[in-house]
């Protein structure tokens, strides 16, 4: 399993652009510089997976005025992913890629592939713009994604990421502040005991 801090590891693949109607090549080093969120699912024309994909959509044009890009991956191939685009009631509406991972590589990188079912595990990384994962969530198969709490908590990152640490002075963002968080600023060592 991949940590938070450390680099997210690459891939190239196949994805499906279906704000493009399109088959090609997709590298996650074509999104340095941006924030990326990869939201692993186990299966296409699975039932909680379409609610997953169907609410990062009404989510996505929020990640992208915030310098981010959305990857939906699974260990579909990109004619599944297509098929599932046009048949699929939520899934019909996406704009952003669905990547194939057919071969497992991805869902392996990431800590990802359920070995006793082949599949990817629902779960999800957001790695900043120097390639740094910054977050990571991974469970149970039957639970949808809380996606306003990822873009609050890709929020809240992308300000931390802004506002960089010294030893002795941070910003911390506290518990339970969604979108237009509460930072509080923390000096040291007057603010020990403080909190």
């Amino acid at each position: 399993m991949i940590e938070v801090g450390s680099p997210a590891p690459d891939f190239t693949a196949n994805a499906y652009f279906p704000a493009e109607n399109r088959v090609g090549k997709l590298s996650l080093h074509d999104f340095k510089g941006k924030w990326v969120i990869l939201t692993f699912h186990p299966g296409d024309f699975t039932f909680v997976c379409a609610t997953d994909l169907e609410a990062f959509q009404a989510y996505y044009d929020k990640f992208k005025a915030n310098n981010a890009e959305v990857l939906a991956v699974s260990t579909d191939s990109v004619y599944s992913h297509k098929v599932w685009v046009e048949t699929s009631p939520r899934v019909k509406g996406v704009k952003f890629p669905l990547v194939d991972d057919i071969n497992k590589q991805i869902s392996t990188a990431y800590g990802f592939l359920n070995t006793a079912t082949g599949m990817t595990r629902r779960g999800t990384v957001i790695i900043d713009p120097d390639g740094i994962v910054q977050y990571i969530s991974v469970f149970n198969d039957r639970l949808g994604k809380d996606v306003p709490h990822i873009y609050n908590a890709f929020i809240n990152l992308k300000y931390l990421y802004e506002h960089p640490p010294t030893p002795t002075e941070f910003d911390i963002v506290s518990a339970n502040k969604g979108e237009g968080h509460q930072v509080l600023h923390i000096r040291i060592p007057d603010s020990i005991g403080k909190l």
